[in-house]
């Protein structure tokens, strides 16, 4: 018996979410956003397994459903999760990978309003020398 979640499985896994902290100046989708980037770089969920959808962390987290989906859309620009039909939403890659792809839509944009093109900024990122 499998315990963990194929694409097939249709059972969620729990994230063991915690409390926001509503003091916290932070937006609270930027919370929850961090929240469920916490509980999938400790393992609670990995690529290709189900977490519970956007109303029943809304519940759980005692937020709007509408604050829950602007997170998940938020970690799905990242590449972390993946939203599906019928609502499923799916772990699609690491925090490593989501940080490292946020920094680069941040550089993307910074050469973009320089009057870089991104021919132009690829090969700048290929003359870079290794370190």
């Amino acid at each position: 018996m499998s315990f963990v979640n194929t694409p097939e499985d249709h059972s969620e896994v729990d994230l063991g979410l915690l409390p926001l902290d509503r003091s916290d100046p932070t937006l609270l989708h930027e919370q929850v956003a961090a929240e469920i980037r916490r509980a999938i770089a400790e393992g609670e969920a990995g690529p290709g397994e189900k977490i519970p959808q956007a109303r029943d962390l809304a519940a759980e987290l005692g937020v709007n459903t509408n604050t829950v989906l602007r997170a998940l859309r938020v970690l799905r620009d990242e590449g972390l999760v993946e939203m599906g039909r019928g609502r499923s939403i799916r772990v699609t890659g690491r925090p490593e990978k989501g940080l490292l792809t946020a920094k680069l839509k941040e550089v993307v944009e910074l050469a973009r309003q320089q009057g870089y093109r991104r021919d132009e900024l690829v090969a700048m990122l290929e003359n870079l020398p290794s370190t």
